[in-house]
């Protein structure tokens, strides 16, 4: 067992910033395997195209491509509306866009966090406007209460409290991605 899989590690030079494990490592381990096969289950006729949303979404969607056993495609996506925020603006930019072809796919938008919905409504109408044959989400977490816009996810990893989180992809200033765990941040943003 090595260090990383005790669910009350925390790195040394991250410690100061972070509060409670909110989710533990090996807790998200075995979620993205149970989304797997949900996917692999669901998507068993036609595989999707996973698509990533950069950059908070990239860990989740390593690890859930692999516990997929379709043939999948992937593509990504960089959107903005935080910023240096912790706090969504609800004004969202395209930073980079697709380079594949929705038209007639099965398209799965691969999601780190959900709050206000305003960013994921967007990508949802934007991408929906390039005529895929599908259209869902699989998102990592869904703070619970935050939603400005009705949400249909079919599929979510942990909904969690309204708190902002670090870890395992999600960040503040480009920081803690590389985090096993998902804690709440207790730093300066």
């Amino acid at each position: 067992m090595g260090p990383h899989d005790d669910a009350n590690f925390t790195a040394h030079w991250a410690a100061h910033d972070l509060g409670e494990v909110v989710v533990a490592a090996k807790d998200v381990k075995a979620r993205v395997l149970e989304l797997g096969q949900a996917i692999t289950r669901d998507y068993a006729k036609n595989p999707p195209l996973l698509v990533c949303v950069l950059k908070g979404a990239v860990n989740f969607m390593a690890d859930l491509m692999r516990a997929i056993e379709l043939p999948v495609e992937i593509d990504f996506m960089a959107v903005s509306s935080y910023g240096a925020a912790t706090k969504t603006s609800g004004v969202v930019r395209i930073v980079k866009d697709l380079d594949v072809d929705l038209a007639g796919r099965d398209v799965l938008i691969v999601e780190d966090v959900v709050d206000s919905g305003l960013t994921l409504n967007y990508l949802r109408q934007y991408l929906g406007a390039r005529s895929p044959r599908s259209l869902e989400v699989c998102a990592l977490l869904l703070k619970e209460g935050e939603q400005r816009v009705e949400q249909d996810l079919k599929y979510v990893g942990f909904s969690i409290p309204s708190t902002f989180v670090v870890g395992y992809g999600l960040d503040v200033n480009e920081r803690y991605r590389n985090l096993d765990a998902i804690y709440t941040f207790t730093g300066q943003a």
